[in-house]
């Protein structure tokens, strides 16, 4: 046995110990003893395994602790501890493994500190810390980890600080911290990390502020600080992320106002502010934002308006919209939005009408206008959107006819009407939708007829008038739909 190169041990639930002679295993390599349950503890002779790469010891429940001799396997480059729920400490001597690439102690719950000696670990890239719920802060010789990339104490739900020490990790280049609860600030000291990519700060509910060296993170592609309840505003710093594509601020309930600065985020692509229940406008600076592709703006309840220089979005694709209830109108601007693909309007209970521009929207393929309730009609300029392949109107009850103009949309395939109990009836030009796949009419009470020109539509294969009470007859037109499918 002396040359066996891999031992799979996995799924032995009632494995208790290993014997001694394990550690005759002079060639071994990767070691796995996934699910061994019942494993209380390692021999000794596991530290003369010295060529082994691998050790997986994820799940088993029952190991309280490793042996000092853990500390001999000069070769061990992957430990995986993941959901060692008993393991309450990790041994000083672990600092003698010098070519451990990756630590995963994943789910370890009852760890409750890392030794001083795991500074020592000169090759650790990957420190994984993710729901170690017991544990609550870290040492200082962190910073002696001089390669490390990726820190993940996600759940570390007892953690309420990092140590200034941390600003020294220059290899450093995600950082999550997402769901550490009792984390109240982060150090000024953070701003140092000139390699980050990613800062990860989801659901940290009791983080107050931000310092203001974050701005300094020249690196950061990626911040998240969805669901960040307490934090009252963001640093005037944060405009000089200049390398920043992606921030989601979403759920963020006691956000008011964007800075002024945050217009100067040149690389910004996605800006997610879903949820912002507090904000009741943008700033005008958000013209500004020349690379941003996509903004969620669903259910900012207290949102009015937006401004005029939205419309120097040049880059944009994908506005949403949904649930802002207060909102009454789109500025004209809106028209300029010439690459705009995507534009969410469903419950804007308050949107009176659409503004003739938005027929300039030349790239608009989607446009969902459900349950807007106060929407009357749409402008003709409506039959402008030469490639439009989605309008929803469902649940408008407000509204009581399409614009003549509506037979121009050459693109359209769905025409979404459920629920409009004040339509009445079809325009004729209905008739010239030659794309047009899918008419749903369902429960619109006031509908009285189809116009004979619904015979044309040689592309339809569902036609849907179920509940349309007011509807007396269907004209002989209809036998021309030879695309109709059955239900």
């Amino acid at each position: 046995m002396s040359a066996l190169l891999n031992l799979n041990l996995n799924n032995c639930s009632n494995l208790q110990e290993l014997p001694t002679s394990i550690g005759q295993l002079s060639a071994l390599q990767n070691l796995h003893l996934i699910n061994c349950s019942s494993l209380q503890e390692l021999p000794t002779s596991i530290g003369r395994l010295t060529p082994l790469q691998n050790f997986n010891l994820s799940n088993c429940l029952s190991l309280q602790k490793l042996p000092t001799s853990i500390g001999q396997l000069s070769a061990l480059q992957n430990l995986n501890l993941t959901h060692c729920s008993s393991l309450q400490e990790l041994p000083t001597f672990i600092c003698q493994l010098s070519a451990l690439q990756n630590l995963n102690l994943n789910n370890c719950s009852s760890l409750q500190e890392l030794p001083t000696s795991i500074g020592q670990l000169s090759a650790l890239q990957n420190l994984n810390l993710n729901n170690c719920s017991s544990l609550q802060e870290l040492p200082t010789c962190i910073r002696q980890l001089t390669a490390l990339q990726n820190l993940n104490l996600s759940n570390c739900s007892s953690l309420q600080e990092l140590p200034t020490s941390i600003g020294e990790l220059n290899a450093f280049q995600n950082l999550d911290l997402s769901w550490c609860s009792s984390l109240q600030e982060l150090p000024t000291s953070i701003g140092q990390l000139s390699a980050l990519q990613n800062l990860n700060l989801t659901h940290c509910s009791s983080l107050q502020e931000l310092p203001t060296f974050i701005g300094q993170l020249n690196a950061l592609q990626n911040l998240y600080l969805l669901n960040c309840k307490r934090l009252q505003k963001l640093p005037t710093s944060i405009g000089q992320l200049s390398r920043l594509q992606n921030l989601d601020l979403s759920c963020y309930s006691s956000l008011q106002e964007l800075p002024t600065s945050i217009g100067q985020l040149s690389a910004l692509q996605n800006l997610d502010l879903s949820c912002c229940e507090s904000l009741q406008q943008l700033p005008t600076c958000i013209g500004q934002l020349s690379a941003l592709q996509n903004l969620d703006l669903s259910c900012c309840e207290s949102l009015q308006e937006l401004p005029t220089f939205i419309g120097q979005l040049s880059a944009l694709h994908n506005l949403d919209l949904s649930w802002c209830s207060s909102l009454q109108e789109l500025p004209t601007s809106i028209g300029q939005l010439n690459a705009l693909q995507n534009l969410n309007l469903s419950n804007c209970s308050n949107l009176q009408e659409l503004p003739t521009s938005i027929g300039q929207l030349n790239a608009l393929q989607n446009l969902d206008l459900s349950w807007c309730l106060s929407l009357q009609e749409l402008p003709t300029s409506i039959g402008q959107l030469s490639a439009l392949q989605n309008l929803d109107l469902s649940f408008c009850e407000s509204l009581q006819e399409l614009p003549t103009s509506i037979g121009q949309l050459s693109a359209l395939q769905n025409l979404d009407l459920i629920n409009c109990s004040s339509f009445q009836e079809l325009p004729t030009s209905i008739g010239q939708l030659s794309a047009l796949q899918n008419l749903h009419l369902i429960n619109c009470s006031s509908f009285q007829e189809l116009p004979t020109s619904i015979g044309q539509l040689s592309a339809l294969q569902k036609l849907n008038l179920s509940n349309c009470s007011s509807l007396q007859k269907l004209p002989t037109s209809i036998g021309q739909l030879s695309e109709l499918q059955k239900p």
